[in-house]
């Protein structure tokens, strides 16, 4: 076989394989009017992952708190920072919380996923989380 027709059976066998990208959603979070403290029920499969964005200012102290599934995880990273792309300001999951000064203001993004092993599995995660800052 020459060089051309292994490129092309390479291109041929490489492009019959399609991957699925993992499903990300973003969720704006918004506290009532008054309140200091916002609660959202979720739900996430496989290697999905659902990324809720909030305001705060600097200084101000975020807790995020998760229940539901022991699988359901979480980062929080700063303003301008990006899952995949920057290093967490702080994580947590089902019965382990995050509380933490904010280093700055703007939107942070709290992203919520499961592990790899369970990932694989294709568990659906249910969750409720709880988000606070004061």
């Amino acid at each position: 076989m020459n060089k051309a027709m292994i490129c092309g059976l390479v291109l041929t066998l490489t492009s019959s394989v399609c991957w699925a990208a993992d499903k990300v959603t973003t969720v704006p979070v918004s506290f009532a009017k008054g309140a200091n403290s916002a609660q959202v029920n979720g739900k996430l499969k496989g290697f999905d992952t659902v990324q809720y964005t909030l305001s705060a200012m600097s200084g101000q102290r975020m807790t995020v708190q998760i229940s539901g599934s022991h699988n359901a995880n979480f980062n929080v990273f700063s303003p301008g920072d990006q899952p995949g792309q920057s290093s967490a300001l702080g994580s947590g999951g089902v019965g382990s919380d995050w509380t933490g000064a904010l280093p700055a203001s703007g939107k942070y993004t709290v992203q919520v996923f499961q592990m790899r092993a369970s990932a694989r599995r294709g568990e659906a995660v249910p969750y409720t989380i709880s988000f606070s800052i004061k």
